[in-house]
């Protein structure tokens, strides 16, 4: 059989480039095999339904939605107080398990009925996670996962010790649960993003064969350089008028405590009183008042730029949410993405600013450093709080201060994008992997 004549089946909690971080990964595996004129179904959750009906019109046939339960929607009404860890291990794993158990027995429906040669389950990412789906008849593909994430030893305490319990019960079960509910124990490949998460898979699942490829990938169709250079309407105002001689900064992601965007910001303060410079933050969270309130006591946010923003006066400015494509073209009109994430698995903004020719200056800890060397970025490291706000000041000065690394940089990290992460490329590997689980499928079959 050619890959060509692959029929595929893509299982996911989620399918969404709204929803941000794992969600769009399930999307853009469908996206790339239907592309390619390739049979490809996909069973998700209702809540994307709206989206994935306007971005697939003409594949609305080939995807199935699980209802929105009463039962779901009570798990996530008791559960959305809770801190996001804790809700992740405790009433998000009941829900993405009520969704699997659906899924499972629309699956087995639709595999005999399409007659599907191989299943994928991109999502969740966590190694620990377990699987509902097994007992399928096809060989089952799942990942590439991506974990075994801890904060930076200089900022452990930012965890609560009701999350560093519930994670550390959480990790300790994992083994057990994966044989209680067997689907990772049971599938044909695992994909794993790194060597960390390769070593955070539970001990009961490291005798499935694991293959190794990157998460996070980049859609070169929207994430181009030959954008136009108009940004969204929401942040038009802010845009510079004469182009005065600053650098423009932006950080792009949510707004929640491990994202250290209070640090960015601090920093931020210090490169001010070096060199004119702007930054720009684009997102939404539950810190966003907070971060508010940083800035305004640094003096970044004065009360009159807030009742009559003056784009040549703004040092700072929070535009709040954005679409992709809106995100694309603001990115345009930066000079530096910076993200001082501390707990950052994946970090796909990194390498659509990278895709977008911009350098990129990231925390030296999880995914960015995973798509960062010091030809397209420069990695600060989390040794101490006070270390990170100085070298996140520091990075942004050198940028700053020399276009000509702005560029070298960012025509490195877009080639590297282009060789390493476009989705297309990633597109022709998980089709050698569909490939290569059916053979070892029919062979284990045959024994």
């Amino acid at each position: 059989m050619t890959t060509s004549d692959l029929r595929v089946l893509i299982i996911a909690e989620h399918a969404s480039l709204n929803f941000g971080g794992e969600a769009a990964l399930p999307l853009h595996y469908f996206r790339v095999l239907r592309n390619r004129g390739m049979e490809a179904w996909l069973i998700v959750h209702e809540r994307t339904k709206t989206e994935l009906h306007a971005r697939f019109p003409e594949d609305i046939d080939r995807i199935y939605f699980i209802p929105d339960t009463v039962w779901h929607r009570l798990l996530f009404k008791v559960s959305r107080f809770l801190p996001h860890k804790v809700h992740f291990f405790t009433f998000g794993f009941l829900l993405r398990l009520l969704t699997q158990v659906s899924q499972r027995g629309l699956a087995k429906n639709i595999i005999k009925d399409k007659k599907i040669h191989v299943v994928h389950q991109p999502i969740p990412v966590s190694p620990k996670d377990p699987s509902m789906l097994f007992g399928l008849g096809v060989p089952v593909v799942i990942g590439p996962m991506n974990g075994g994430m801890n904060y930076p030893p200089a900022f452990r305490k930012m965890e609560g010790g009701l999350v560093k319990a519930v994670i550390g019960f959480g990790r300790a079960v994992s083994s057990f649960m994966n044989v209680v509910i067997p689907g990772k124990v049971k599938a044909t490949t695992l994909l794993v993003a790194n060597a960390r998460t390769r070593d955070a898979l539970p001990s009961s699942v490291r005798k499935v064969p694991t293959i190794e490829l990157v998460e996070n990938g980049v859609d070169l169709s929207l994430w181009k350089k030959d954008l136009s250079k108009k940004v969204a309407p929401e942040a038009e105002k802010f845009q510079k008028k004469d182009q005065p001689d600053f650098t423009r900064f932006v950080f792009i992601g949510r707004l929640v405590d491990w994202k250290a965007v209070d640090l960015l910001i601090i920093a931020f303060a210090k490169l001010l009183e070096k060199t004119p410079a702007r930054l720009d933050i684009i997102g939404e969270g539950d810190q966003k008042a907070n971060l508010e309130e940083v800035a305004r006591n640094l003096g970044l946010i004065s009360p009159s730029i807030e009742l009559n923003p003056d784009p040549s006066q703004a040092k700072l400015c929070f535009l709040g949410w954005l679409s992709q494509a809106d995100c694309a073209k603001q990115l345009q009109g930066s000079d530096v993405l910076v993200l001082p994430s501390l707990n950052e698995c994946g970090g796909a903004v990194v390498l659509e600013a990278m895709a977008l020719s911009l350098p990129v200056i990231a925390t030296n800890w999880g995914g960015p450093a995973d798509y960062l060397d010091e030809s397209c970025g420069i990695l600060v490291n989390p040794d101490s709080r006070e270390g990170l706000i100085d070298g996140l000041a520091a990075a942004m000065f050198d940028l700053a201060n020399s276009p000509e690394l702005r560029r070298s940089m960012g025509k490195a990290g877009a080639e590297k994008v282009v060789n390493c992460f476009d989705w297309e490329k990633k597109g022709d590997k998980i089709l050698e992997i569909y490939q290569d689980s059916m053979d070892r499928y029919a062979k284990g079959q045959k024994r």
